[in-house]
């Protein structure tokens, strides 16, 4: 028992070494007791780091960001004034003042360019998002492309998967993306283009055009009483 009190006890005190490296070097902690930092990992001056968050590998964090509670960082890079909130990011590249999360995922090969918003149960994987553009919450980007001043609106699914092969997606510049939209790759989305709320585009859309492919609004009056539903 002994043995083993010690082992954590070391493990305790090489964890406050490592974190009072970072304090010395201008880094701010809200409980420098739990944060788990490697070895490795940098830290710029100004940045404040959570309680519970675990910097892992050779990960590179920039100055001023904010890093919040219950957020995980391996092998990856966050650019300066970056604010991650609650978020996974593993192997991945996060731009200059980038805001993610709450609850976000980037998985391996993701890259998030300059001022771009990922939000609340976004996933990424393998794509990239440019400068200033908001996937801001419930939306897939897979294996894709996304311009900049792009916005995604909730629900947003990229198709990535045939049930074989990965296919690839782009979106241009300054694309609008409607809620519940199923983007079945591979596709390309013009520059300044609109894709409707509730389409399913399985066809490349050119540049400043609008998609829309949902089922036209059938309205029949009267249906529910006849049905016997209300009295």
């Amino acid at each position: 028992m002994s043995d083993l009190l010690d082992m954590y006890q070391n493990q305790a005190a090489e964890r406050l070494r490592i974190n009072l490296g970072h304090a010395e070097n201008g880094v701010l902690f809200a409980d420098i007791s739990t944060a788990y930092i490697d070895a490795r990992a940098c830290i710029g001056k100004g940045s404040f780091i959570g309680p519970c968050t675990v910097i892992e590998g050779e990960t590179r964090i920039g100055e001023n960001c904010r890093v919040g509670q219950n957020t995980r960082i391996c092998d990856s890079c966050v650019g300066n004034g970056a604010r991650i909130d609650q978020s996974v990011i593993i192997e991945s590249k996060v731009g200059d003042r980038a805001q993610i999360g709450p609850f976000a995922y980037l998985r391996p090969g993701s890259r998030i360019g300059d001022d771009a918003k990922v939000g609340d149960f976004v996933e990424i994987k393998n794509s990239s998002i440019g400068t200033g553009s908001k996937a801001s919450h419930l939306t897939y980007i897979g294996d894709s492309d996304i311009g900049a001043g792009v916005n995604l609106g909730c629900g947003v699914v990229f198709v990535n998967f045939d049930g074989k092969e990965k296919h690839r997606s782009v979106v241009g510049d300054g694309a609008f993306i409607g809620c519940n939209v199923n983007i079945v790759s591979p596709v390309e989305v013009g520059a300044g283009s609109y894709v409707a709320a509730g389409t399913t585009l399985t066809r490349s859309l050119p540049e400043g055009s609008l998609a829309v492919g949902r089922a036209k609004q059938r309205v029949v009056d009267g249906w529910v009483k006849r049905r016997g539903l209300i009295k």
